[in-house]
Parts: C-alpha cells; structure tokens; sequence
C-alpha cells in the first residue's frame, strides 16, 4: 500500500460501501436475499485481512466489488439448492424451418422510461427472479456488472462458451417474460 494514497481507515471503508455492497449482494443471491448480510461481512472480513496486499488504492471500489460478488458465489455454492429448473418454456418457439413463430417484438415504451418508472421496474426485477439461478447470475455478471465472457466464466467457474449460451438464453428469456410489461399489457 503506497502512503501517499491511504486507505481510509476501517469504519470509514465500512461506511462509504456498505449500500452498494448490500445492493449487489442481494443482486447476486436472488432468491437468497437474507443472506446478503452475511455475504457482505464476510467480504468485509476478506477484505481487512488482504487490505494490505492492495497496491493501488484508487482501485479499492473494483476491489471490493469482485470481494463482493466472490462472496455471493460462494454462498450460492454452499447453499442446498434444488435441481435447476428448465428454461425451455421461456425461449422463443421455432417452426419446422428453423423460423420464430412469435411475433416480432416492438418497443412502445423506451427503456430509459421504463427503468425510472418504480413500478415497472420492480416488474422486471421480478422477471429476473424468475429465471433460474445459473441463467439470472450470467445475465447479472455479463448485462448489469458489466464483466466480460472470460471474467463471467471465471466467477461461475465454467467455461467462456458455457457463459455465452446460457447469457443468450437468459436474454431470450427475459426478452419473452417483459416483453408485455413494454408493450403496455402488463401494467
């Protein structure tokens, strides 16, 4: 850790981040909400413990974002799940030509207008609730994070084409569970 640029001392770092550690946290869990505490002290702790390992300290934000999601993962992974549960019925029908049989999707309502109207919002929050885990943790990693194929692929510990068919299928399936919330039929 250089001097010049010190870290802030622990109560501070707990402080300043631990809104938006929860807020991802319970991104990542999901259906495991109630242990985003756990998962967020538990980062804290892996975090105070390698604090000193941490050469650039305008990096601490990023650095304690992948702490964060690690943890979550972790949790997930030691948790008791249930068999996953198939996507099938969430991805687009195709006809004996390899052609959608559903119609083409139009947008009535911008996306920008959609997030910032609470309601709506929490309609598409819980579409991706209703995704299973593995499908909703690559879309979250790969749409909302903002981490890469190779980074994805690397937290799920699976492999780069694994992470791009299931972000496929999670789009397709979260394009079909919204899409009527857009359309204006869900309201």
């Amino acid at each position: 850790m250089k001097e010049d640029n010190p870290l802030p001392d622990p109560e501070s770092l707990v402080r300043e981040n631990i809104a938006w550690m929860l807020s991802l946290a319970r991104r990542i869990l999901g259906n495991h909400r109630e242990l985003a505490d756990d998962t967020v002290q538990n980062a804290f702790i892996h975090a105070f413990r390698a604090l000193d390992n941490l050469s650039e300290p305008a990096k601490l934000k990023p650095w304690l974002r992948r702490i964060t999601i690690n943890s979550a993962l972790t949790e997930l992974r030691t948790q008791n799940r249930q068999a996953e549960q198939p996507i099938d019925e969430l991805l687009s029908k195709f006809h004996q030509n390899d052609c959608r049989i559903e119609d083409r999707w139009s947008f009535l309502a911008r996306a920008d207008d959609v997030m910032e109207n609470h309601h709506l919002r929490s309609l598409i929050e819980n579409a991706l609730e209703q995704l299973p885990e593995s499908y909703r943790l690559v879309l979250q990693l790969r749409d909302v994070e903002g981490y890469d194929t190779n980074e994805t692929a690397e937290l799920l510990q699976t492999t780069p084409s694994n992470v791009k068919i299931r972000l496929h299928r999670a789009r397709s399936a979260m394009k079909k569970l919204i899409e009527p919330v857009l359309r204006g039929d869900v309201t």
